[in-house]
């Protein structure tokens, strides 16, 4: 079926309720396929990293997330990439991936 006609065909509701979608905006007409991250057992007293990708009032979400992470006894680091526009550069990666056990990217209009 080509891509095309997979976004004609009509999607089915019928799922298991264990069965996850995970979409991929990057455009790609062959899509790599990526294996799902093991989810940690346990979360207090871990850090979550907060990226903002510098879109309008994306800050506001990740404070209130922030503030909600907080309240279950989690570290939280803020980031912000330079510019949405582009992907984050690469010293920024690394220093989130030092600092940080897990990361939510966040964006809003």
């Amino acid at each position: 079926m080509t891509v095309t006609e997979q976004a004609a065909a009509p999607m089915s509701t019928a799922r298991p309720s264990s069965a996850r979608i995970v979409l991929d905006p990057t455009g790609e007409m062959a899509p790599v396929q990526r294996e799902l991250t093991i989810r940690p057992g346990d979360l207090p007293g871990r850090t979550v990293g907060l990226l903002d990708i510098s879109k309008p009032r994306g800050n506001v979400f990740l404070d209130h997330l922030e503030s909600l992470l907080v309240q279950r006894g989690l570290n939280v680091k803020r980031y912000r990439k330079p510019t949405f526009t582009k992907p984050a550069p690469d010293e920024l990666r690394g220093r989130i991936a030092q600092e940080c056990q897990l990361v939510i990217e966040a964006l809003a209009d």
